[in-house]
């Protein structure tokens, strides 16, 4: 038996109880982030944030600011990190039936890179909780891209990485528009009328973050061609690309992060886990 092999039976069929609530509080994790990450950017395209960044780490320090805020950076830590686990499950089990096909084992893989998308923030979140104060790390993306030019074809290297976040970022477009988000809630627990609401605002949200993708994705494609780690950016520089054509592209922007982030928390509400 393979180490493979041996790793898939330790996962268990059928996520606990325990494993389907940390999803549900990944979701509301992630909700939580994105409708304050898209407050602070409409706030910034008004005007009324100068000097703000408008980042997944900036949204989780506001949360340090409310009372309770420790448990609060806590609870999303612990959500970010079962979303995490969730992902895992989905990729070890294949939850979804995605099979062992290139374009199977394709999708598999993104559950896992979906899931690892989080982990520096979850760790950023529970750093907070606990000490308090945590290293920012804006410049992480940066750091990793000045590595890769120092590899042998690392420019082509760059380019490649940021042509496959566009096409991640055009998927998520498709994914917002041809009918496959109507599957990722529980509509038996909604009116007609609420899943058309609930339907209309994810298309929103996906599609909004997938403009944000794609542009991280240009980022890393002009990095590679000028061969220059500083063309590299994060959301809060894709955010400022956005505002550069215009306040209302960014407003629009920002609005559907909202959205998106209203719709993870209808997601933890009405989850569709399979395999639980």
């Amino acid at each position: 038996m393979s180490a493979t092999d041996t790793l898939l039976d330790a996962v268990p069929h059928s996520p606990s109880s325990g494993i389907k609530a940390l999803a549900k509080l990944g979701f509301a994790a992630i909700g939580v982030v994105y409708v304050l990450m898209g407050v602070l950017a409409l706030l910034a395209a008004m005007g009324q944030q100068s000097g703000t960044r408008a980042d997944k780490e900036e949204a989780v320090q506001h949360l340090q600011q409310l009372p309770g805020g420790s448990v609060l950076l806590g609870l999303i830590a612990l959500g970010l990190l079962g979303y995490i686990l969730w992902r895992f499950v989905q990729a070890l089990r294949d939850t979804e039936s995605k099979g062992t096909s290139l374009k199977g084992l394709s999708f598999r893989f993104w559950y896992v890179c979906s899931g690892l998308f989080y982990s520096g923030l979850a760790i950023y979140a529970a750093k907070l909780a606990l000490n308090g104060h945590a290293d920012e790390g804006g410049d992480a993306p940066k750091t990793l891209a000045a590595t890769v030019l120092g590899w042998p074809g690392g420019d082509w290297l760059l380019m490649l990485a940021g042509v496959v976040t566009i096409f991640i970022g055009l998927y998520q477009a498709y994914r917002a528009f041809s009918g496959q988000l109507q599957s990722d809630v529980n509509e038996r627990r909604l009116s007609t009328a609420e899943h058309r609401l609930v339907y209309r605002t994810a298309q929103v949200g996906v599609a909004a973050r997938g403009i944000v993708v794609g542009i991280i994705g240009y980022f890393f494609v002009q990095a590679g061609q000028q061969s220059r780690a500083g063309a590299v950016g994060s959301t809060d520089e894709a955010f400022d690309f956005l505002a550069a054509m215009g306040q209302p592209v960014l407003a629009a922007v920002a609005a559907g992060l909202i959205a998106y982030g209203l719709y993870s928390l209808v997601q933890a509400r009405y989850p569709i886990l399979r395999g639980v």
